[in-house]
Protein backbone atom coordinates (compact mmCIF):
# COMPACT_ATOMS: atom_id res chain seq x y z
CA UNK A 1 0.00 0.00 0.00
CA UNK A 2 2.78 2.31 0.67
CA UNK A 3 4.27 1.73 -2.30
CA UNK A 4 1.47 2.26 -4.47
CA UNK A 5 1.18 5.63 -3.00
CA UNK A 6 4.54 7.04 -3.21
CA UNK A 7 4.86 5.59 -6.94
CA UNK A 8 1.66 7.79 -6.90
CA UNK A 9 3.05 11.00 -5.57
CA UNK A 10 6.21 10.46 -7.75
CA UNK A 11 4.36 10.67 -10.84
CA UNK A 12 2.05 13.58 -9.71
CA UNK A 13 5.30 15.63 -8.93
CA UNK A 14 6.70 14.95 -12.53
CA UNK A 15 3.93 16.32 -13.99
CA UNK A 16 4.12 19.55 -11.75
CA UNK A 17 7.67 19.76 -12.84
CA UNK A 18 7.12 19.19 -16.68
CA UNK A 19 3.59 22.18 -16.42
CA UNK A 20 6.54 24.34 -14.68
CA UNK A 21 9.50 23.85 -17.26
CA UNK A 22 6.85 24.60 -20.22
CA UNK A 23 5.57 27.62 -18.48
CA UNK A 24 9.41 29.26 -17.84
CA UNK A 25 10.15 27.94 -21.67
CA UNK A 26 6.74 29.84 -22.79
CA UNK A 27 7.88 32.92 -20.49
CA UNK A 28 11.19 32.87 -22.04
CA UNK A 29 9.99 32.53 -25.45
CA UNK A 30 7.62 35.35 -24.77
CA UNK A 31 10.53 37.38 -23.68
CA UNK A 32 12.95 36.95 -26.62
CA UNK A 33 10.20 38.22 -28.44
CA UNK A 34 9.33 41.00 -26.58
CA UNK A 35 13.23 42.20 -26.43
CA UNK A 36 14.17 41.74 -29.87
CA UNK A 37 10.95 43.60 -31.20
CA UNK A 38 11.61 46.44 -28.94
CA UNK A 39 15.74 46.38 -30.10
CA UNK A 40 14.07 46.31 -33.89
CA UNK A 41 12.17 49.37 -33.05
CA UNK A 42 14.98 51.01 -31.90
CA UNK A 43 16.78 50.27 -34.60
CA UNK A 44 14.27 51.61 -37.03
CA UNK A 45 15.02 55.12 -35.22
CA UNK A 46 17.03 57.12 -37.68
CA UNK A 47 20.21 58.32 -36.34
CA UNK A 48 21.35 61.66 -37.45
CA UNK A 49 23.98 64.28 -36.58
CA UNK A 50 22.73 67.78 -35.51
CA UNK A 51 24.52 71.47 -35.42
CA UNK A 52 22.68 74.86 -34.39
CA UNK A 53 22.20 77.47 -36.70
CA UNK A 54 25.38 80.06 -36.71
CA UNK A 55 25.78 84.05 -36.88
CA UNK A 56 28.35 85.28 -38.69
CA UNK A 57 29.73 88.60 -40.58
CA UNK A 58 29.98 87.30 -44.23
CA UNK A 59 31.78 88.60 -46.59
CA UNK A 60 30.97 87.87 -50.34
CA UNK A 61 33.37 88.02 -53.04
CA UNK A 62 33.46 87.72 -56.60
CA UNK A 63 36.08 85.89 -59.09
CA UNK A 64 37.04 87.73 -62.21
CA UNK A 65 39.57 87.47 -64.97
CA UNK A 66 41.45 90.92 -64.99
CA UNK A 67 44.20 92.98 -66.85
CA UNK A 68 46.99 94.61 -65.43
CA UNK A 69 47.62 98.10 -67.35
CA UNK A 70 49.95 101.03 -66.36
CA UNK A 71 48.40 104.06 -64.69
CA UNK A 72 50.54 106.23 -66.99
CA UNK A 73 51.70 104.65 -70.75
CA UNK A 74 53.41 107.67 -72.63
CA UNK A 75 54.78 108.49 -75.82
CA UNK A 76 58.27 110.26 -76.53
CA UNK A 77 58.27 111.72 -79.86
CA UNK A 78 60.23 114.03 -81.40
CA UNK A 79 58.63 117.57 -81.98
CA UNK A 80 60.78 118.96 -84.75
CA UNK A 81 62.80 117.31 -87.20
CA UNK A 82 66.40 116.18 -87.89
CA UNK A 83 69.11 113.73 -87.43
CA UNK A 84 69.05 111.31 -84.15
CA UNK A 85 72.35 112.26 -82.79
CA UNK A 86 72.31 111.30 -78.69
CA UNK A 87 70.59 108.58 -76.51
CA UNK A 88 71.30 109.51 -73.22
CA UNK A 89 69.76 107.37 -70.94
CA UNK A 90 70.02 102.93 -70.73
CA UNK A 91 66.99 101.05 -72.24
CA UNK A 92 64.35 99.41 -69.72
CA UNK A 93 65.21 101.51 -66.73
CA UNK A 94 63.68 104.12 -64.60
CA UNK A 95 63.67 107.58 -65.75
CA UNK A 96 63.06 111.01 -64.62
CA UNK A 97 60.71 113.53 -65.28
CA UNK A 98 61.94 116.43 -67.57
CA UNK A 99 65.30 113.84 -68.09
CA UNK A 100 67.01 114.57 -71.36
CA UNK A 101 66.71 111.30 -73.04
CA UNK A 102 67.70 112.51 -76.85
CA UNK A 103 69.40 114.71 -78.92
CA UNK A 104 68.61 116.01 -82.20
CA UNK A 105 71.21 117.64 -84.27
CA UNK A 106 70.76 121.46 -83.62
CA UNK A 107 72.90 122.61 -86.08
CA UNK A 108 69.78 124.32 -88.01
CA UNK A 109 67.90 125.65 -85.36
CA UNK A 110 70.75 127.50 -83.55
CA UNK A 111 71.03 129.34 -87.28
CA UNK A 112 67.73 129.71 -86.88
CA UNK A 113 68.06 131.42 -83.22
CA UNK A 114 71.04 133.32 -84.07
CA UNK A 115 69.13 134.49 -87.16
CA UNK A 116 65.74 135.72 -84.76
CA UNK A 117 67.97 137.51 -82.52
CA UNK A 118 69.60 139.47 -85.42
CA UNK A 119 66.74 140.70 -86.90
CA UNK A 120 64.96 141.53 -83.81
CA UNK A 121 68.11 143.87 -83.32
CA UNK A 122 67.74 145.14 -86.47
CA UNK A 123 64.21 145.70 -85.52
CA UNK A 124 64.91 147.31 -82.59
CA UNK A 125 67.29 149.32 -83.73
CA UNK A 126 64.52 150.88 -86.38
CA UNK A 127 62.26 151.19 -83.56
CA UNK A 128 64.30 153.22 -81.53
CA UNK A 129 64.93 155.79 -84.72
CA UNK A 130 61.66 155.80 -85.05
CA UNK A 131 60.47 156.88 -81.61
CA UNK A 132 63.34 159.28 -81.81
CA UNK A 133 61.72 161.19 -84.93
CA UNK A 134 58.42 160.88 -83.91
CA UNK A 135 59.72 162.90 -80.51
CA UNK A 136 61.43 165.86 -83.11
CA UNK A 137 58.48 166.05 -85.03
CA UNK A 138 55.67 166.17 -82.17
CA UNK A 139 57.41 169.74 -80.75
CA UNK A 140 57.43 170.87 -83.91
CA UNK A 141 54.03 170.29 -85.14
CA UNK A 142 53.05 171.66 -81.62
CA UNK A 143 54.88 175.48 -82.88
CA UNK A 144 53.07 174.71 -86.55
CA UNK A 145 56.60 173.93 -88.11
CA UNK A 146 55.60 170.32 -89.55
CA UNK A 147 52.33 169.45 -91.11
CA UNK A 148 49.47 166.80 -89.63
CA UNK A 149 50.86 164.79 -92.40
CA UNK A 150 54.20 164.71 -91.17
CA UNK A 151 53.41 163.85 -87.57
CA UNK A 152 50.82 160.87 -88.63
CA UNK A 153 53.74 159.45 -90.87
CA UNK A 154 55.87 159.67 -87.85
CA UNK A 155 53.46 157.89 -85.36
CA UNK A 156 52.80 155.15 -87.88
CA UNK A 157 56.25 154.49 -88.55
CA UNK A 158 56.99 154.03 -85.03
CA UNK A 159 54.04 152.05 -84.40
CA UNK A 160 55.17 149.65 -87.13
CA UNK A 161 58.42 149.39 -85.84
CA UNK A 162 57.22 148.93 -82.56
CA UNK A 163 54.93 145.66 -83.98
CA UNK A 164 57.80 144.64 -86.08
CA UNK A 165 59.99 143.97 -83.04
CA UNK A 166 57.02 141.88 -81.49
CA UNK A 167 56.76 139.62 -84.58
CA UNK A 168 60.66 139.26 -84.49
CA UNK A 169 60.16 138.19 -80.76
CA UNK A 170 58.03 136.20 -81.65
CA UNK A 171 60.30 134.56 -84.10
CA UNK A 172 63.15 134.37 -81.72
CA UNK A 173 60.85 132.63 -79.11
CA UNK A 174 59.81 129.82 -81.50
CA UNK A 175 63.05 129.67 -82.93
CA UNK A 176 64.73 128.82 -79.20
CA UNK A 177 61.32 126.48 -78.87
CA UNK A 178 62.54 124.63 -82.08
CA UNK A 179 66.24 124.23 -80.23
CA UNK A 180 64.33 123.65 -76.89
CA UNK A 181 62.80 120.20 -78.72
CA UNK A 182 66.04 118.88 -79.69
CA UNK A 183 66.13 117.96 -76.74
CA UNK A 184 64.05 115.20 -76.00
CA UNK A 185 62.92 114.85 -72.63
CA UNK A 186 60.82 112.51 -70.84
CA UNK A 187 56.93 113.79 -69.70
CA UNK A 188 56.91 111.51 -66.79
CA UNK A 189 58.97 109.47 -64.48
CA UNK A 190 58.69 105.49 -64.95
CA UNK A 191 60.40 102.93 -67.00
CA UNK A 192 61.59 103.54 -70.27
CA UNK A 193 61.11 101.10 -73.38
CA UNK A 194 64.05 100.20 -75.80
CA UNK A 195 64.53 102.84 -78.20
CA UNK A 196 62.50 102.70 -81.51
CA UNK A 197 64.84 103.98 -84.01
CA UNK A 198 68.38 104.05 -84.51
CA UNK A 199 71.28 106.60 -83.81
CA UNK A 200 71.47 109.00 -87.17
CA UNK A 201 67.99 108.15 -88.44
CA UNK A 202 65.86 110.89 -89.42
CA UNK A 203 63.21 111.54 -86.95
CA UNK A 204 60.43 114.07 -86.97
CA UNK A 205 57.29 115.30 -89.00
CA UNK A 206 59.28 113.49 -92.19
CA UNK A 207 60.67 110.61 -90.59
CA UNK A 208 59.88 108.34 -87.35
CA UNK A 209 58.30 110.36 -84.48
CA UNK A 210 58.07 108.11 -82.10
CA UNK A 211 61.31 107.31 -80.08
CA UNK A 212 60.20 105.17 -77.25
CA UNK A 213 57.59 104.95 -74.67
CA UNK A 214 57.85 105.57 -70.45
CA UNK A 215 55.56 103.78 -68.32
CA UNK A 216 54.56 104.45 -64.88
CA UNK A 217 53.85 101.49 -63.10
CA UNK A 218 54.51 102.17 -59.29
CA UNK A 219 50.77 101.91 -59.35
CA UNK A 220 48.72 99.96 -62.05
CA UNK A 221 45.30 99.44 -62.93
CA UNK A 222 43.45 96.49 -62.77
CA UNK A 223 40.62 96.19 -65.54
CA UNK A 224 37.38 93.62 -65.34
CA UNK A 225 34.40 93.33 -66.36
CA UNK A 226 31.50 92.16 -64.26
CA UNK A 227 28.14 90.88 -65.78
CA UNK A 228 24.72 92.89 -65.48
CA UNK A 229 23.54 90.41 -63.04
CA UNK A 230 26.59 91.30 -60.67
CA UNK A 231 25.43 94.63 -61.00
CA UNK A 232 21.90 94.45 -60.18
CA UNK A 233 22.45 92.36 -56.75
CA UNK A 234 24.57 95.32 -55.58
CA UNK A 235 21.45 97.77 -56.53
CA UNK A 236 19.37 95.70 -54.17
CA UNK A 237 21.99 95.77 -51.62
CA UNK A 238 22.34 99.58 -51.81
CA UNK A 239 25.88 99.17 -53.61
CA UNK A 240 27.25 101.02 -56.41
CA UNK A 241 30.28 99.83 -57.61
CA UNK A 242 33.19 102.03 -58.48
CA UNK A 243 31.95 104.91 -55.72
CA UNK A 244 32.97 105.31 -52.31
CA UNK A 245 30.43 105.37 -49.47
CA UNK A 246 31.63 107.18 -46.35
CA UNK A 247 28.51 104.94 -44.80
CA UNK A 248 30.23 101.93 -44.80
CA UNK A 249 32.62 100.28 -42.97
CA UNK A 250 33.85 98.71 -46.08
CA UNK A 251 34.47 99.40 -49.33
CA UNK A 252 35.02 97.29 -52.57
CA UNK A 253 38.59 96.15 -52.78
CA UNK A 254 40.20 93.88 -54.77
CA UNK A 255 42.63 91.35 -54.39
CA UNK A 256 44.92 89.48 -57.23
CA UNK A 257 46.61 86.05 -57.89
CA UNK A 258 49.92 86.30 -59.22
CA UNK A 259 50.82 83.49 -61.58
CA UNK A 260 52.46 81.37 -59.12
CA UNK A 261 49.01 81.26 -57.20
CA UNK A 262 50.00 83.62 -54.29
CA UNK A 263 48.21 86.29 -53.28
CA UNK A 264 49.73 89.68 -54.14
CA UNK A 265 50.02 91.22 -50.37
CA UNK A 266 48.55 94.70 -51.26
CA UNK A 267 44.75 95.51 -52.24
CA UNK A 268 43.20 97.85 -54.45
CA UNK A 269 39.90 100.04 -54.71
CA UNK A 270 37.65 100.06 -57.42
CA UNK A 271 37.31 103.41 -58.66
CA UNK A 272 35.50 103.17 -61.66
CA UNK A 273 32.51 101.51 -63.06
CA UNK A 274 31.67 101.69 -66.65
CA UNK A 275 28.03 103.37 -66.97
CA UNK A 276 26.56 101.48 -69.48
CA UNK A 277 26.99 97.68 -70.32
CA UNK A 278 28.20 95.66 -73.64
CA UNK A 279 25.62 95.17 -75.67
CA UNK A 280 28.14 92.59 -77.03
CA UNK A 281 28.91 90.77 -73.93
CA UNK A 282 26.26 91.73 -71.54
CA UNK A 283 29.07 92.68 -69.41
CA UNK A 284 30.31 96.41 -67.57
CA UNK A 285 33.74 97.25 -67.41
CA UNK A 286 35.05 97.95 -63.72
CA UNK A 287 38.96 99.22 -62.72
CA UNK A 288 40.87 99.40 -60.00
CA UNK A 289 43.82 101.21 -58.41
CA UNK A 290 46.32 98.97 -57.35
CA UNK A 291 50.03 99.92 -55.25
CA UNK A 292 52.80 98.38 -57.11
CA UNK A 293 56.00 99.68 -55.00
CA UNK A 294 58.15 96.64 -56.48
CA UNK A 295 57.16 96.16 -59.70
CA UNK A 296 55.90 92.63 -59.23
CA UNK A 297 52.95 93.99 -61.69
CA UNK A 298 53.89 94.15 -65.08
CA UNK A 299 51.37 96.09 -67.77
CA UNK A 300 49.44 93.59 -69.80
CA UNK A 301 50.18 90.38 -67.44
CA UNK A 302 46.24 88.48 -67.18
CA UNK A 303 45.13 87.99 -63.18
CA UNK A 304 42.88 86.44 -60.86
CA UNK A 305 40.63 89.06 -59.59
CA UNK A 306 38.30 88.60 -56.27
CA UNK A 307 36.43 91.50 -55.81
CA UNK A 308 34.87 92.09 -52.31
CA UNK A 309 30.94 92.52 -53.23
CA UNK A 310 29.27 92.96 -49.84
CA UNK A 311 29.92 92.21 -46.33
CA UNK A 312 26.59 90.84 -44.29
CA UNK A 313 26.81 91.73 -40.49
CA UNK A 314 25.34 88.73 -37.86
CA UNK A 315 24.04 86.31 -41.02
CA UNK A 316 22.54 83.41 -40.67
CA UNK A 317 24.52 80.69 -41.96
CA UNK A 318 24.17 77.05 -42.81
CA UNK A 319 26.75 74.18 -44.57
CA UNK A 320 25.88 73.76 -47.67
CA UNK A 321 25.67 69.50 -46.89
CA UNK A 322 22.80 70.33 -44.92
CA UNK A 323 20.87 71.58 -47.72
CA UNK A 324 18.19 69.71 -49.40
CA UNK A 325 17.49 71.03 -53.27
CA UNK A 326 14.37 70.84 -55.38
CA UNK A 327 11.73 72.28 -58.06
CA UNK A 328 10.04 73.40 -55.16
CA UNK A 329 12.66 75.45 -53.64
CA UNK A 330 15.65 74.29 -51.23
CA UNK A 331 14.63 72.87 -47.43
CA UNK A 332 16.00 71.81 -44.71
CA UNK A 333 15.25 69.47 -41.78
CA UNK A 334 15.05 71.27 -38.17
CA UNK A 335 15.29 69.17 -35.02
CA UNK A 336 12.39 70.02 -33.16
CA UNK A 337 12.42 69.55 -28.81
CA UNK A 338 10.60 66.59 -28.90
CA UNK A 339 13.69 64.79 -31.07
CA UNK A 340 11.25 64.84 -34.45
CA UNK A 341 12.14 66.74 -37.72
CA UNK A 342 10.36 69.10 -39.41
CA UNK A 343 10.75 69.82 -43.00
CA UNK A 344 11.47 73.99 -43.32
CA UNK A 345 11.69 75.50 -46.47
CA UNK A 346 13.94 78.71 -46.50
CA UNK A 347 15.21 81.31 -48.92
CA UNK A 348 19.05 81.01 -49.95
CA UNK A 349 21.37 83.85 -50.01
CA UNK A 350 25.07 83.99 -51.23
CA UNK A 351 27.33 80.99 -50.75
CA UNK A 352 30.85 81.54 -49.76
CA UNK A 353 33.10 78.65 -49.18
CA UNK A 354 31.72 75.13 -48.03
CA UNK A 355 28.16 77.04 -46.80
CA UNK A 356 25.06 79.52 -47.42
CA UNK A 357 23.24 82.95 -46.08
CA UNK A 358 19.58 81.79 -45.49
CA UNK A 359 17.83 84.53 -45.89
CA UNK A 360 14.73 83.53 -44.54
CA UNK A 361 13.55 80.85 -42.78
CA UNK A 362 15.47 79.48 -39.80
CA UNK A 363 15.75 81.49 -36.66
CA UNK A 364 19.50 81.66 -35.20
CA UNK A 365 19.92 78.40 -32.63
CA UNK A 366 17.73 75.93 -34.21
CA UNK A 367 18.91 72.37 -34.38
CA UNK A 368 19.03 71.36 -38.04
CA UNK A 369 20.14 67.97 -39.40
CA UNK A 370 23.43 68.16 -40.98
CA UNK A 371 23.62 64.31 -41.67
CA UNK A 372 21.69 61.26 -42.24
CA UNK A 373 18.80 63.29 -43.46
CA UNK A 374 18.25 61.22 -46.55
CA UNK A 375 15.72 58.62 -44.81
CA UNK A 376 13.91 61.35 -42.84
CA UNK A 377 10.31 61.90 -43.02
CA UNK A 378 8.49 65.38 -41.50
CA UNK A 379 7.69 64.32 -38.02
CA UNK A 380 9.50 61.06 -37.48
CA UNK A 381 11.31 60.97 -34.73
CA UNK A 382 15.25 60.55 -34.79
CA UNK A 383 18.37 60.11 -32.64
CA UNK A 384 21.42 62.09 -32.04
CA UNK A 385 25.11 60.45 -33.19
CA UNK A 386 27.37 60.87 -30.33
CA UNK A 387 30.01 60.83 -32.86
CA UNK A 388 31.97 64.30 -33.12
Amino acid sequence: MNKRLLAAFGNKLSRKNAVIAVILIIIIVAAYIILNRKAEVVEDTPIVSIMPTQQENVEIYGDYVGRIRAQQFVEVRARVEGFLEQMLFEEGTHVNKDQVLFIINQDQYIAKVDKAKAQLKKDEAQARKAERDLERIRPLYEQNAASQLDLDNAIAAYEMAVATVGMSQADLDQAEQELGYTMVTSPISGNISERYVDLGTLVGTSGKSLLATVVKSDTVLVDFSMTALDYLKSKERNITIGQKDSTRTWQPTVTITLPDNTTYPYKGIVDFAEPQVDPRTGTFSVRAEMPNPKQVLLPGQFTKVRLLLDVRSNATVVPQKALIIEKGGAYIYVMRKDSTVEKRFIELGPEFGNSTVVERGLVPGENIVVEGYHKLTPGIKVKVSNKK
